[in-house]
């Protein structure tokens, strides 16, 4: 296992990071499996952990606690806050009020005192990154939390956090968590290169492409929509969509790669996200034993220019095959309030 400095704070983590989305409820909720599995990733030379509040509605930040007894000076635990914990409001998103109620909220689930990367999950246009940032920045002097860092944020808004925290005398994030794979190439264009130039570390998420660079899912094959990530999003998997018939199109051609290489696809999708300079480890998210031992293959693989140069004519750089989540989609795009005066304004005109 090969290990890096994230983002300028010192901490040095390995390459490939443990995400636990899916232990709990919303995928392996055998609580005493989940910590085998954790474990079994430690002894592999895994030394970093990524969670967050609403995966299982907090289930998962428990598990990770349970992993942790007994090892939490050696490992660096990453969690994230931002999407809605129970009902009524303020219960969501990047304001002050929640932040410092739900940060108290995961210590007490990770069992710890401290966590070593609080991320912000999503952007949150209601409310002032200034006030976000200075919260975070009292979370650092407090002690409860040893650096901060943002999740799927696009460029411009990595900028203005940046500006705001250097013109306000605030810590700054020294992360970014976007998605990354073979299929979607899109943070090549702008947020790599903007963190390289911050200095910034960055935790790549969801490098088999939510399960479609797993190999399961071929041309011509039938697909059961009713189990597993299919279940869960349907639209990602259906065969008859045309984005989906894109994508079947080239995981068969970056079958051939691995194929001519000696390694599976999961291998050449792994190693792909950590050949680029820019990110420092790559989230990998096992459910069973079996998708650890099989992910972690795909570690000690690197990739010559060769196979890159093909995998760039099979998926052009900075491309996106689809939309790996919907926050990469501009707010003025997403929200029809935003790009449309009110009636009464329109009328006026």
């Amino acid at each position: 296992m090969h290990y890096r400095i994230l983002g300028g704070t010192g901490i040095e983590v390995s390459a490939h990071c443990l995400g636990t989305m899916m232990f709990g409820a919303a995928g392996n909720s055998d609580h005493d499996e989940c910590v085998r599995i954790i474990h079994a990733a430690f002894d592999q030379g895994i030394n970093f952990v990524d969670t967050a509040d609403m995966y299982s509605a907090g289930e998962s930040e428990e598990i990770v606690g349970k992993a942790l007894r007994g090892r939490r000076d050696d490992i660096v635990l990453a969690t994230k806050v931002h999407f809605r914990m129970g009902e009524g409001p303020n219960r969501s998103g990047n304001s002050r009020r929640w932040i410092i109620k739900e940060v108290e909220e995961s210590l007490k689930r990770l069992q710890t005192d401290w966590i070593d990367l609080y991320q912000i999950h999503r952007p949150d246009h209601t409310t002032d990154i200034e006030e976000t940032l200075s919260t975070l920045t009292d979370l650092v002097h407090q002690g409860k939390i040893r650096a901060f860092g943002c999740s799927t944020f696009p460029a411009e808004e990595i900028v203005e956090a940046y500006h705001v925290a250097e013109r306000r005398g605030l810590m700054r994030f020294r992360t970014e968590q976007p998605p990354y794979s073979l299929l979607a190439r899109g943070i090549e264009t702008s947020v790599l290169p903007v963190c390289q130039r911050l200095g910034m570390g960055v935790l790549t998420w969801s490098p088999l492409a939510s399960g479609f660079l797993t190999g399961r899912y071929r041309k011509g094959q039938p697909v059961d929509l009713t189990t597993g990530r299919a279940a869960l999003t349907p639209a990602r998997f259906d065969p008859s969509l045309p984005v989906n018939v894109t994508k079947l199109n080239i995981v068969e051609q970056l079958m051939e790669v691995a194929d001519g290489i000696g390694c599976s696809l999961p291998d050449l999708a792994v190693a792909f996200t950590a050949a680029h300079p820019g990110v420092t480890s790559v989230i990998i998210g096992p459910r069973t034993m079996n998708q650890l031992e099989a992910l972690l293959k795909g570690a000690s693989l690197t990739l010559d220019d060769a196979i890159l140069d093909r995998i760039d004519e099979i998926v052009p750089p900075g491309t996106n095959t689809y939309h790996p989540d919907g926050a990469w989609r501009p707010p003025v795009l997403a929200d029809t309030a935003r790009r449309r005066r009110p009636l009464a304004d329109r009328s006026a005109a």
